[in-house]
């Protein structure tokens, strides 16, 4: 548990603002560090909207696992504009303050699309499940209106959820110190700042990570096991080398992103260097979105391929 409401905090002002110190303990590569975020922000911007923009023009990329890889280059463009575009200011302003509303939208905002992105990278596991384990029924199990009944579910299942959650996180009383160790809104440097019990919030925050990191992690597990399985009992070795690249690719993601994510909200706490959530996070907020559009074009004939057609265009 942890109690801040000590008697000598009580009679302090409530905090009105937060101050992200992000990298304020490198003061002199703060200009580097805004260049460096600069161009891995437009890398992202521009790989995943050129892969959604193929994936929507190109006749060769109209099946379900590019429909769901368009709306996961879709999603990642959303994911690091809720965080990026504010670290870009604040290194480059030096002024770091933000709202209490600016805050808990931001947080809102993340972990909403991060629990999209969890359960979006498990139903494009249950589509390469499908496409392999039972190639003969793919048509009629993935057909167009169940592949938009798993997006939307992806997309709504966690609001409902990430909304309580921030609603219950911005309900603590926040008073003393208002500086916030990170480069963006996160839970776990939110909750040191607030006044009062939080066991509440580390409980719930717990709770909604086993079931939207955790679990979907196991059942992409469960699925690429079965994958697996059945791709070595395939006869011929060109059957196995195909069948292994199309999931070879995703199994890369799910490990970037799940590996970092998971280790930085389910390790305990205690005993960590300063600076071990902000490092982990670059993983899965920046650099992970940045390299998923080079594992699956770079990885992917039919991509590289609707590529060239539209540069030669």
């Amino acid at each position: 548990m942890n109690y801040h409401d000590h008697p000598q905090e009580r009679n302090l002002t409530l905090q009105k603002e937060f101050v992200l110190l992000d990298f304020a303990d490198v003061p002199h590569l703060q200009w580097f560090l805004f260049g460096l975020f600069l161009i891995i922000y437009i890398i992202i911007l521009l790989s995943n909207g050129t892969i959604f923009l193929l994936t929507k023009i190109d006749p060769a990329l109209q099946s379900p696992m590019y429909f769901f890889l368009a709306n996961f280059s879709f999603l990642e463009i959303w994911y690091v504009s809720v965080t990026l575009p504010r670290m870009l200011m604040n290194l480059a302003t030096q002024r770091r303050r933000i709202s209490l509303v600016a805050c808990a939208t931001q947080m809102c905002f993340f972990f909403i699309l991060g629990t999209t992105e969890c359960l979006l990278l498990a139903v494009m596991a249950y589509d390469r499940y499908v496409a392999i384990c039972n190639p003969l029924h793919y048509p009629m199990v993935m057909n167009h209106r169940v592949c938009i009944q798993l997006v939307a579910g992806a997309w709504l299942s966690g609001m409902p959820f990430q909304i309580g959650q921030t609603y219950q996180i911005f309900s603590l009383p926040f008073c003393g110190s208002n500086l916030v160790n990170h480069f963006f809104c996160d839970i776990p440097p939110i909750l040191k700042l607030g006044c009062g019990d939080t066991f509440i919030n580390e409980i719930l925050e717990f709770t909604i990570t086993v079931l939207f990191v955790l679990l979907p992690f196991l059942l992409i597990l469960g699925s690429y096991s079965k994958i697996i399985s059945t791709i070595l009992k395939l006869p011929s070795a060109t059957s196995r080398s195909k069948a292994f690249s199309t999931c070879s690719s995703h199994l890369m993601v799910v490990v970037l992103f799940y590996g970092s994510a998971t280790t930085a909200y389910l390790r305990p706490k205690t005993g960590q260097p300063e600076g071990t959530d902000k490092v982990l996070s670059l993983f899965y907020t920046i650099l992970t979105p940045m390299f998923n559009p080079v594992i699956y074009s770079l990885r992917n004939k039919d991509v590289i391929v609707a590529l060239r057609k539209l540069l030669c265009k």
